[in-house]
C-alpha cells in the first residue's frame, strides 16, 4: 500500500532514516501520509495535509488503501481537548488537541475497523467558524506548552507548529515552516492596522524568517518561545518584559481571515438551551 495513517498519539518525523536524526516535525493521531520510499524499517513520507516530507518509522504508521484515506477525509473532526483518552476495546489511547478523528459521530470515531469512544470536545472545521475569536480561544489553550523543535502537540511545540495547528482547527491550511507560512495571506503594512489573529513574522540576524506568532488585542502576541507565552509587540518586534529587551525583530504581518471579526462576548448559556461546544472553552 502507498498510503497510511498515524495510529498513535504523536509520531516523530525525522530528517533522515534514523532514530538519532533531527526531529523536524510530528504526525498527530489520524493524520494521513503517502509513502514515497522505503529504507529498511523507515519510510520517506509526504504528509497529505501540508505536503511536508520526512522520514518515519514504518512500525508507527498504519498502511491503509487509498479508498479508506479518501473516506476519512470526507468525514472527520478535530479534537479540541489538550489531552483526552479515547477508549477502544481493552485499552485507552491519549488523543491530543489537533488530532483527527475519522468518521466521528459525536461520541465515537473509527479507524481501520476499530471503534473508539471519545467524550471530549471536537470541532468540524467550517468556513463560518473562521473568526479571530475562535482562533484566539484555541491559541490560549496552548499557553505554557513547552517549546520543542519540530513539535506539534501541547507536550512540545515550535512556533510554526503552533500557528499551523491553531489555524488547522478552523479549517485554514498552513505550510509547516514559518519561512513558507509567510507566503500565505495578505500583507498588512503597519502594526497599527493589524487585527487579532493576524500572523506576525520575524527575522534572524541573517534576514531570514525564523519565527512566527499570532497577534492578540492590546498590542500583544501569543507565540512559542521557550514556552507558549504572551508578550508585547510593537513595530520593532516582540518585547520580553521579563528580560527588558526585544527578543524578535519584526519583518512583516500577514492576514489570513477574509473579513476581520470583533472579539465577541459569550453570554453564559441558560439551562435547557443547546449550546455549540465551540463557545464552551
Amino acid at each position: 500500500m502507498n498510503y497510511g495513517i498515524c495510529p498513535l498519539s504523536v509520531v516523530p518525523i525525522r530528517s533522515s532514516a534514523s532514530d538519532r536524526s533531527e526531529m523536524v516535525s510530528q504526525l498527530l493521531f489520524g493524520e494521513t501520509v503517502e509513502f514515497l520510499q522505503k529504507k529498511g524499517s523507515w519510510a520517506k513520507i509526504r504528509c497529505m495535509w501540508d505536503n511536508y516530507i520526512g522520514w518515519a518509522d514504518v512500525q508507527q504508521i498504519k498502511p491503509l488503501p487509498l479508498a479508506d484515506i479518501l473516506r476519512y477525509q470526507k468525514n472527520y473532526a478535530y479534537s479540541l481537548e489538550l489531552i483526552q483518552g479515547a477508549m477502544a476495546e481493552g485499552h485507552y489511547l491519549p488523543i491530543t488537541i489537533g488530532a483527527t478523528l475519522p468518521e466521528f459521530d459525536g461520541l465515537n470515531f473509527r479507524l481501520n475497523g476499530s471503534t473508539f469512544t471519545f467524550s471530549g470536545q471536537a470541532i468540524t472545521p467550517d468556513a463560518k467558524d473562521q473568526t479571530a475569536d475562535l482562533i484566539l480561544k484555541i491559541a490560549r489553550r496552548y499557553l505554557y506548552a513547552p517549546y520543542l523543535w519540530g513539535g506539534r502537540s501541547p507536550l512540545g511545540i515550535d512556533c510554526s507548529g503552533f500557528s499551523q495547528i491553531v489555524y488547522k482547527l478552523v479549517g485554514i491550511p498552513l505550510p509547516r515552516d514559518a519561512s513558507d507560512q509567510v507566503n500565505v495571506g495578505e500583507s498588512v503594512d503597519f502594526i497599527e492596522q493589524t487585527q487579532p489573529a493576524d500572523l506576525a513574522f520575524f527575522e534572524n540576524k541573517k534576514g531570514k524568517i525564523s519565527h512566527v506568532g499570532i497577534l492578540m488585542p492590546d498590542n500583544q502576541i501569543i507565540h512559542a518561545s521557550g514556552q507558549v507565552r504572551i508578550d508585547k509587540i510593537d513595530h520593532f518586534g516582540i518585547f520580553d518584559e521579563t528580560a527588558s529587551k526585544y527578543s524578535h525583530k519584526l519583518r512583516l504581518i500577514k492576514r489570513l481571515l477574509p473579513d476581520p471579526e470583533p472579539i465577541e462576548k459569550i453570554e453564559k448559556p441558560t439551562n435547557g438551551v443547546e449550546v455549540d461546544q465551540k463557545i464552551l472553552f
